[in-house]
């Protein structure tokens, strides 16, 4: 009985030792086995081939399309314990089976491949039950049908007859699919026989169950079957191999197997399918798809059958893609998720390979995460994505860089600026980097110092770059021409406008062949009101890039700047026909038409302006309430009689107040200068104030960006400027109203009330709105002129004088503030100096252009 019981518990544990592969320890329990039971022999020897099989395998592993290397001595071993036990025939029949299983795997280790054929063929692969079986009984299985399906290829591949039967074809794929199932039972009902145990073994020191290892077979079964079917050109059928293994109870075995799966899943479906030829992984896969070859359609569903299949996720409510970019997103994301959780980070010597190993599997996952989330502009999301990857990043240009062009296209510029200082430390002599961080600090962020000195690095570099040094010039070039802009001492703005100039001259001889060059040589050129000269730039800028809306733009100007009006809005006309959206050329073009045609045109093109806005941005204007895109409506019913027409005021009737704003204020296109940095604190001023005047008056934000609003705002402006030049202040004020409520406290919006205040006679009225504006904006030089000229009525001289000294301190070339500086002094009896501002005036009036040359974009 005592023996009996031992017995039991000897055969429990080699079960367990062949189940968990811990080949090691069945040589003691043969031993033990053979001593306390009697007539153990066959099994012994069964036993003990199979070990010194494994044994060998792991000592000397197989790779793909070869045989196994090392000492045939141990093989000798493991054939003459397996013949032993097989030709006794004392074994039950399920070890018999076993036995001929193990036989044939060695076989096919010697490259012995028609024998093991023929075992497989003798012991009826297919009818072995997989129900009420022992675990590692699972992994026989699985390994044999793997070895199958790998001598089947290596017969047919030594028989090039039988190279071209299909049916072969489907009979290897098979084989691995059937490997590939049992191989996930195996591995479920392993993991939860380990999981039983350890909760049934009471807690003691010692180690752990080692980790399980998949092997060289059941690695193949899992992973070779959709190799061939993709090799074949039957993609829906790899596709859907893909699914079932990805839809299988995952464990800890195949966590790497799923996202190597998942990754190459992800790879295909952004690469391989469009939506058209999608379907999503609940439905059965179509019998005829584009993605197959035609010789293999319909070789889409499975034509074989298992007692017992793997356990799959299922439950209410799960997720399932409906699109392959989402599919793709959603396996990407789990592979991005695992391969986070796996991370290699340790720097010591003994883990660098493990490093690069994990180092290379997380970057393929983020390069194709940057292909996914790109396709949908879900720039946002990338960076946060980008951002988890940085654990990896530590001296990895790559990693760097990827993070930095997601954060550029997020609009984190000043984030973006940092990690770029990374990477130009990581590749110093890559001048494209610094040229990147050149242009966030010239563009959205302003930083023209920081932008100075990115473009410096560029054109310092060696022999390399050279080809990159003509874009470095123009990056200087244009963080001195913006510097000029900022500067409020006359001096400093000649200085840097020179060094501008000579900037965009080594360019353009650097790179003759550069539209942008000769466009940013004209450009700086007519701000410095070298109109000749401009117009030379201007015409060899069009005749390299013919349509740059940017280019005609300056030439309208150019031509405006010599009062060829009607030729400047042909120019006009004539980009606008290629560019009809683009709102910086109908802004120019309601000044020209102004002039031109006459304000009926004008509000034409405002009315038209507001159509092409409300086509371009799917957004509802809180304060549109029906009426005010019927405004300039009303001003079009009758366009001869429109100096008879009244508009009453639309502002709030129960408040008199505007409703909501939003965003912070906004850079009007028709003021002196572009940006200055003044301008941007201004803006953040204008901001608080809106919110705070939000806060008062309504809780609806305003949807979407800020620039759709600043746009229609402008609109709204210009209209109201047209309707000032006609002498309607009933109109502008309304028109004025409807861009106060988006931006309440933006300076211009309070300089044209001061404007229409003017028109009307209230001096002292005009005179706080141009203060409001100036306490915004200080360097407001429209609002500094007019409230120069207003201090002079009121006869306070010594102040008006000071204020447009400053204003021409601002804005040199401004000739209504020049004439009104010599009006003053005029007044004060200061006669010589009088004459000089007038003459001054006179000689900058002579090259104005109809809007200033500086709202034509400066960007890289």
């Amino acid at each position: 009985m005592a023996t009996k019981k031992l017995g039991s518990r000897l055969e429990t544990e080699i079960e367990r030792c062949r189940s968990e592969c811990q080949w090691e320890k069945i040589p003691e329990l043969v031993k033990q086995l053979s001593a306390k039971l009697i007539a153990n022999d066959d099994m012994a020897e069964l036993l003990l081939g199979e070990c010194k099989l494994e044994q060998h395998l792991k000592e000397n592993p197989i790779k793909q399309g070869t045989s196994s290397p090392g000492p045939r001595a141990k093989l000798t071993e493991v054939r003459k314990h397996l013949t032993a036990a097989l030709d006794r025939g004392n074994l039950k029949p399920e070890f018999l089976q076993e036995a001929s299983l193990i036989m044939a795997k060695l076989n096919y280790v010697e490259s012995d491949y028609k024998e093991a054929q023929a075992i497989y063929s003798r012991v009826a692969l297919d009818e072995m039950q997989l129900v009420a079986v022992p675990v590692y009984r699972l992994r026989m299985i699985a390994e044999a049908y793997a070895t199958k399906g790998l001598c089947l290829e290596n017969l047919t591949a030594l028989s090039p007859a039988n190279s071209l039967h299909g049916d072969r074809e489907q009979e290897i794929i098979t084989c691995y699919e059937k490997c590939g199932d049992i191989a996930l039972l195996y591995l479920q009902e392993m993991e939860r026989a380990m999981n039983v145990g350890l909760q049934n073994r009471s807690p003691k020191p010692g180690p752990t169950s080692q980790e399980q290892e998949l092997g060289f077979f059941l690695e193949t079964g899992l992973q070779r079957a959709h190799v061939l079917c993709f090799k074949n050109g039957n993609l829906t059928k790899g596709v859907g191999r893909f699914r079932e293994i990805l839809r299988a109870v995952e464990t800890r075995t195949t966590q790497n197997l799923r996202m190597t799966i998942a990754r190459q899943l992800a790879e295909i479906l952004l690469r391989g399918m469009c939506e058209q030829s999608y379907w999503s992984p609940l439905e059965d896969p179509p019998q005829q798809s584009p993605l197959d070859d035609p010789l293999h359609q319909g070789l889409s569903a499975k034509n074989y059958a298992l007692s017992r299949r793997p356990k799959v996720y299922t439950g209410e409510n799960v997720f399932c893609p409906q699109e392959n970019t989402e599919e793709a997103l959603l396996l990407l994301l789990i592979s991005e998720s695992m391969a986070n959780r796996d991370a290699v980070l340790s720097r010591i010597p003994e883990h660098k390979h493990d490093r690069i190993i994990s180092l290379q599997s997380a970057s393929i996952v983020y390069d194709l995460l940057t292909i996914a989330l790109g396709r949908r502009g879900q720039y946002e999301m990338l960076s946060e994505c980008l951002e988890r990857a940085m654990k990896f990043a530590f001296e990895e240009f790559h990693l760097w860089y990827q993070f930095a062009l997601s954060l550029m296209a997020a609009g984190k510029s000043a984030r973006a600026v940092k990690v770029l200082k990374e990477c130009i430390r990581l590749k110093p002599e890559e001048p494209t980097i610094p040229l990147l961080a050149a242009k966030l600090c010239i563009g959205p962020l302003h930083w023209l110092e920081e932008g100075q000195r990115f473009a410096q690095m560029v054109v310092e570099s060696g022999d390399r770059s050279s080809e990159f040094k003509a874009k470095g010039y123009l990056a200087l070039g244009l963080a001195y021409s913006l510097q000029a802009t900022d500067a409020s001492l006359r001096g400093i703005q000649e200085n840097l406008q020179k060094k501008a100039l000579g900037a965009f001259q080594r360019a353009h001889s650097l790179s003759p062949t550069d539209h942008l060059a000769a466009f940013y040589l004209a450009l700086q050129l007519a701000i410095s009101r070298q109109i000749p000269e401009a117009l030379g730039y201007v015409r060899q800028a069009l005749q390299l890039q013919g349509d740059d809306s940017n280019s005609l733009h300056l030439l309208a100007l150019l031509l405006s700047a010599q009062k060829h009006y009607h030729d400047a809005l042909n120019i006009i006309d004539m980009a606008l026909s290629e560019y009809p959206e683009n709102f910086i050329l109908l802004f120019t073009k309601v000044k020209l038409e102004s002039i031109c045609r006459g304000p009926d045109d004008a509000l034409l093109s405002c009315k038209n302006m507001l159509q092409i806005w409300k086509s371009c941005y799917n957004l509802t204007n809180p304060s549109d309430s029906g009426r005010g895109s019927s405004l300039l409506d009303r001003a079009f019913a009758d366009r001869r009689q429109l100096n008879n027409i009244t508009l009453p005021d639309f502002s709030d009737p129960d408040t008199g107040n505007p409703p909501d704003a939003y965003f912070h204020g906004f850079y009007s296109l028709f003021s002196v200068c572009s940006v200055h940095a003044t301008s941007i604190a201004a803006s953040r001023v204008e901001q608080a104030l809106s919110e705070v005047a939000s806060s008062l008056q309504s809780s609806a934000p305003k949807q979407g960006p800020l620039h759709p609003w600043m746009t229609l705002a402008q609109i709204w402006l210009h209209a109201a400027e047209v309707y000032l030049g006609i002498g309607k202040p009933a109109e502008a004020t309304a028109c004025i109203q409807e861009a106060a409520n988006l931006f309440p406290m933006s300076h211009n919006v309070l300089f044209m009330r001061g404007q229409v205040a003017e028109l009307r006679g209230n001096v002292d009225e005009a005179k706080r709105w141009y203060e409001e504006a100036l306490s915004i904006s200080p360097t407001h030089v429209k609002s500094m002129q007019r409230l120069g000229l207003i201090l002079h009525q009121l006869g306070r001289y010594s102040l008006a004088e000071k204020i447009l000294r400053d204003a021409v301190q601002v804005n040199s070339t401004a000739h209504e503030v020049w004439n009104s500086l010599g009006e003053v002094l005029q007044a004060q009896g200061n006669d010589d100096a009088a004459a000089e501002c007038f003459l001054t005036a006179l000689e900058l009036e002579a090259s104005s252009p109809i809007v200033p040359f500086t709202i034509i974009p400066r960007v890289l």
